[in-house]
């Protein structure tokens, strides 16, 4: 099916793009949405118009969001969460968290569905993408530290692993390593 976009559609095209999509797509979501029209002869000439307009409003989101998203890039969000001993995350910190925080933190309304990250399970610094419009994607920085921690401590902790195979002999190697450091004392 061939549409011709009427608005910016995220990972699809901007306005005035045609695009051939699948038929439930088309069907079910882009057109009772009013993001497209089918691309009919009579539609197709009316691209140049299309392309204008949103080429207009574009520039007045990009000018409006201008300001935030120059705040927004300077802004580090940081999540106290449980985790374990490796650094994994007892849940996760999802977009719904990142977006709660930031429309606390910027006084503007973030949605999470303009989060582009993934959940984040281990501890560290992480970053993600605003997409406020399909021009402007600032950057944030998120933190994720141990609850009870300070936030330096953010960096995900080097945990020794024991070594494979290590039977008998090697334990009895580690006992008589041991053993001197014991007498020394």
């Amino acid at each position: 099916m061939k549409v011709l976009l009427v608005k910016d559609v995220y990972k699809l095209g901007r306005a005035g793009d045609i695009k051939k999509v699948a038929d439930g797509y088309g069907r079910n979501f882009l057109i009772p949405q009013g993001f497209a029209v089918l691309a009919t002869e009579g539609a197709l000439k009316q691209v140049q118009k299309i392309k204008a307009q949103a080429e207009v409003r574009r520039s007045s989101q990009n000018q409006e969001l201008k300001g935030l998203a120059d705040a927004l890039k300077d802004v580090t969000l940081t999540f106290a969460a449980k985790a374990g001993d490796t650094g994994k995350l007892y849940g996760s910190i999802t977009t719904q968290d990142i977006a709660t925080a930031l429309t606390e933190q910027v006084r503007f309304e973030v949605k999470r569905q303009q989060v582009d990250t993934q959940p984040i399970r281990t501890l560290g610094e992480f970053t993600a993408h605003v997409r406020l419009t399909m021009d402007l994607v600032p950057e944030i920085k998120i933190i994720v530290h141990r609850e009870g921690e300070a936030a330096e401590h953010a960096e995900p902790e080097q945990v020794e692993k024991p070594k494979k195979g290590g039977g008998r002999k090697a334990k009895e190697e580690e006992v008589a390593a041991e053993e001197p450091a014991a007498t020394a004392e």
